[in-house]
């Protein structure tokens, strides 16, 4: 980052935006406008990550869309504009730059090895140009070294993380950057269309049918809903048929919604719910500084060596099964489809789907991690490859090798009366509560009054839980 001090007066600068896609409390934004006298601003659709989706209806590009065209119209209605291009980022920005003849770039911090690796080539390419590259934190309340061992050494265990979090925590790092103080430095522009999203190669989604408001205003939205949820979300996050979660984690990942806030609304509430989404927000910076620390779990590695080769198995039809959501285990197949559906996945089925994947179906953690990758509305790759990673018994701070969830146990604890089952998995929906769980358990003449046809209706169970949970205890003792 360059500090505020260190930062010249710019007659005209450039912020880029990326996964922050807001005009308020926007560290490079604010930075921008300080030292400058024009600031302009633009989003790349850049083709150095659209072109590798395979599935041209997605709907994180149509989220990012919508959220565009939003800050597109707040940065107009307050004299300025957001320049919108489809292209290599890395070779846009510095032809960008210099045809608008500004001084500096400005831009947030991206921690993914890709993005890295981008913002380096475009630093480098500014350089010969005279053109300063400044960069800021934003997308997390501490980064990089800001949270170490009393030894200098960075965590691999969450709760003394948490400690030294908490510890280091002050008013000063969850302040809101003032940016509306300065906002007549924008720089005016003749206004340009924001493209298509067809134009582009992708399709509309059925984003606008789900109830997930894009944008800030979307963003805001939801976190005046959750205010009034805060004080039960430590009674409620873990059953996925009541509004227990927040949903805010796809505008924490494009950054419609500002972590500073989000802080200091957690802290500002005394409770139990408070302090447990506070916990949440905490694992986000802890994975975070995992992926800075050990950049190799973005290139398939384990964060424990010694699981890095373990041979799975990898039956192709389990895993189709798995991802079809016709695995024979009702709560499984429900997060699936819910997934498929929606883009959206409970964060207690995301660790029931991962475990069986892995544990029950005995097939390597990365391929689930790819699979949520490509169908995660809120992807993240520090946050997903972490969580693969803990319910694979592979990461850091994971649940040990030999804890397996039961899939029947973890339906009946958590989905006790099936109504999240019977909203994914109708085919069982005429079954009781007790049933529900566990449909080949029903007696044939049950079955029969049910109309209901294990095996044709739905899918007989694809393994046996017992069986399979002694194979993968053999196979992580033997490595």
């Amino acid at each position: 980052m360059s500090p505020a001090h260190q930062i010249p007066h710019h007659e005209k600068s450039l912020v880029w935006f990326r996964r922050d896609l807001r005009d308020y409390d926007h560290a490079a934004l604010y930075h921008a406008l300080k030292y400058s006298r024009q600031v302009y601003c633009v989003f790349v659709f850049d083709t150095d990550i659209l072109n590798h989706l395979h599935n041209k209806v997605d709907r994180r590009v149509e989220f990012i869309w919508e959220s565009v065209r939003e800050l597109k119209a707040a940065l107009q209605a307050k004299g300025g504009d957001l320049i919108t291009t489809h292209g290599s980022a890395q070779h846009v920005i510095p032809i960008l730059a210099r045809s608008l003849q500004v001084e500096a770039v400005f831009t947030n911090h991206d921690y993914e090895p890709n993005a890295i690796a981008r913002d380096a080539a475009v630093a480098e390419q500014l350089q010969p140009l005279n053109i300063a590259f400044h960069h800021f934190k934003d997308h997390v309340i501490f980064e990089k070294d800001e949270v170490l061992t009393l030894a200098g050494k960075p965590y691999g265990v969450f709760t003394p993380y948490k400690n030294m979090w908490l510890k280091t925590l002050n008013d000063f790092y969850i302040k809101p950057y003032p940016v509306d103080a300065y906002i007549n430095n924008l720089a005016p522009l003749t206004p340009n269309e924001l493209s298509a999203i067809e134009s582009m190669g992708f399709e509309r989604t059925n984003l606008s049918t789900m109830h997930l408001p894009t944008g800030m205003t979307g963003g805001l939205s939801l976190l005046n809903d959750f205010k009034d949820r805060m004080r039960r979300y430590k009674d409620l996050r873990d059953f996925p048929s009541v509004k227990g979660v927040s949903y805010l984690s796809v505008h924490l990942r494009f950054g419609t919604v500002s972590i500073r806030h989000l802080v200091r609304e957690a802290l500002q509430e005394t409770n139990a719910g408070a302090q447990t989404w506070l916990n949440e927000l905490i694992w986000r910076d802890f994975y975070v500084q995992i992926l800075h620390h050990h950049p190799r779990v973005a290139l398939g590695h384990t964060y424990k060596p010694e699981f890095d080769a373990l041979p799975f198995p990898n039956n192709k039809a389990l895993f189709q099964a798995w991802c079809d959501g016709n695995t024979g285990y009702p709560l499984v197949d429900a997060a699936m489809r819910q997934l498929n559906s929606t883009g959206f996945m409970h964060n207690r089925l995301r660790m029931i789907a991962a475990s069986f994947l892995v544990k029950d179906l005995l097939i390597d953690w990365r391929w689930g991690e790819h699979y949520f990758a490509d169908h995660l509305i809120d992807f993240d790759l520090s946050a997903n490859n972490g969580g693969w990673q803990w319910a694979a018994s592979t990461g850091c701070d994971a649940q040990p090798w030999f804890r397996i969830f039961n899939p029947i146990t973890q339906s009946e604890r958590f989905d006790g009366q099936g109504k999240f089952i019977r909203k994914y998995v109708p085919e069982l929906a005429k079954c009781n509560d007790k049933e529900i769980h566990a449909p080949w358990l029903i007696p044939p003449l049950r079955k029969l009054a049910l109309n209901l046809l294990i095996g044709k209706d739905y899918p007989a169970p694809v393994v046996d839980h017992a069986t399979q949970r002694a194979l993968t205890l053999a196979l992580y003792k033997n490595g």
